[in-house]
C-alpha cells in the first residue's frame, strides 16, 4: 500500500510518499481502507520530534474509511462497512480504561501519536475503535470530527461542566476544537466570545453561532471580554493556544471561573501571579482528548445534524507535504484532509 512515512524528524520535506507492506489484521482486529484521514497540529508536533514516537513512523489522528477484512474473534461488522476510527489507543484492560476513563489509561496515546497512523490506503485496528457513520456523511465529513469534537466536548462537560446560560470565550475559532467548542458552547445556550485572526474568519465564526468575535492580533482579548461582559468577565475559557494566549485569558475570568486547556500550539510555558489564581479563586483544568463513552455521545449529536463538521481544503495523499505547509501557515477555517 502507499503510505506517508517519516524516517526521521524534521520540516515538511521528511515526508515521504512511498510503498510500505499492508497491515495484516489480527483476530481481534478490522482492517479498514482509509478514504480520508484529517491532519491535525499533532502531526506537525510528531513531524518535528515528540516522545515515544519511534521511526520509521506513519502518521494521522482522523480516519474514515470502508472496512475490508473482520478478525475471525468479532461479530457485528461487516464487509464494505462505512466507519470511522476513535482517534486513540488505550490497553482495554486496566483499572482506568474499564472503568471508562481510556484517556487515563497509563498506554493512552493518540492515533498516529506513539502509534501508527492513517496517512495511508489501509489500517487495522481493534473493534472497540470501529464507528458506523450514516450514509448521509461523506468520509471528508467523518474524518473531520472525531479528535477535535472529542476534545472540545471533553473540554466543555467533562472538565469545565459547562451550563446553560453561561459565557464561554473560545480561543481560535478558526481551528478544529475551536469550531467544535463555538458549537458545542451553543448548544448549551451559552453567549460565545471567539477570537479570530482577519475578518473572514471572524464572520465565518459568528455564522457557527459566535456571539461576539475578537481580533486576537489586534485586541486585548481579555480587556474586551470583559467590556462584552460588563466588566463581570467570562464563566469559562477554551484555551488551546498557550505562551501567546495565557494571561489574556485568564485576565478574561470572571471571579471563580474556569480555563480548561487542551494544547499550547504558540509555546508550553506560562506564567501568572499566584496571588491572582487563589484570590479570584480561578480553576485551572488540563484537559486531554477525551472517553469512548464521551465520543459516542458527541458523534450522537453530529450525526443528527446538531452539530456540523466545517472542511477547509482537502489534499490527495501524494500531496502530503503541501497539506503540512498550509496547515502551518495557520490561514485555513477548519480542517484540513488527506485523501489517499
Amino acid at each position: 500500500m502507499k503510505a506517508a512515512v517519516i524516517h526521521e524528524f524534521g520540516g515538511p520535506e521528511v515526508l515521504r510518499y512511498e510503498d510500505v507492506p499492508d497491515p495484516k489484521p489480527r483476530k481481534d482486529q478490522v482492517l479498514v481502507r482509509v478514504k480520508a484521514c484529517a491532519l491535525n497540529h499533532l502531526d506537525l508536533w510528531v513531524r518535528q520530534k515528540l516522545p515515544d514516537v519511534k521511526l520509521p513512523h506513519i502518521l494521522g489522528s482522523d480516519v474514515a474509511g470502508e472496512i475490508v477484512e473482520v478478525g475471525e474473534y468479532i461479530t457485528g461488522f461487516q464487509i464494505g462497512q462505512r466507519v470511522l476510527l476513535a482517534p486513540m489507543h488505550f490497553c482495554h484492560r486496566c483499572e482506568q480504561c474499564v472503568s471508562g476513563r481510556q484517556n487515563l489509561c497509563p498506554e493512552f496515546t493518540v492515533l498516529g501519536n506513539a502509534v501508527d497512523g492513517g496517512n495511508c490506503e489501509l489500517i487495522a485496528v481493534p473493534a472497540v475503535n470501529v464507528i458506523p457513520i450514516p450514509n448521509s456523511m461523506t468520509f471528508i465529513d467523518a474524518a473531520s470530527v472525531p479528535l477535535v469534537f472529542l476534545t472540545a466536548f471533553h473540554m466543555l462537560t467533562g472538565r469545565a461542566a459547562i451550563r446553560p446560560g453561561q459565557t464561554v470565550l473560545v480561543l481560535g475559532a478558526n481551528s478544529g476544537v475551536g469550531i467544535a467548542a463555538i458549537q458545542l458552547a451553543k448548544l448549551y445556550h451559552a453567549t460565545v466570545i471567539a477570537t479570530a485572526g482577519d475578518d473572514r474568519k471572524a464572520e465565518l465564526a459568528k455564522k457557527l453561532g459566535a456571539d461576539y468575535v475578537v481580533n486576537h492580533y489586534q485586541q486585548k482579548i481579555g480587556d474586551e471580554a470583559r467590556k462584552i461582559t460588563g466588566r463581570v468577565g467570562v464563566d469559562i475559557v477554551v484555551e488551546h493556544v498557550g505562551a501567546a494566549t495565557w494571561n489574556e485569558s485568564m485576565k478574561a475570568l470572571r471571579p471563580g471561573g474556569t480555563l480548561v486547556t487542551c494544547g499550547a500550539t504558540s509555546g508550553p510555558e506560562a506564567s501568572f501571579d499566584l496571588r491572582f489564581l487563589f484570590a479570584r479563586q480561578l480553576a485551572l483544568l488540563g484537559s486531554y482528548m477525551g472517553t469512548m463513552g464521551e465520543l459516542h455521545e458527541v458523534l450522537r449529536l453530529v450525526f443528527s445534524g446538531k452539530l456540523k463538521p466545517v472542511v477547509d481544503r482537502t489534499f490527495p495523499l501524494s500531496e502530503v507535504r503541501a497539506a503540512h505547509e498550509y496547515l502551518a501557515e495557520s490561514k485555513m477555517f477548519g480542517k484540513v484532509v488527506l485523501v489517499p
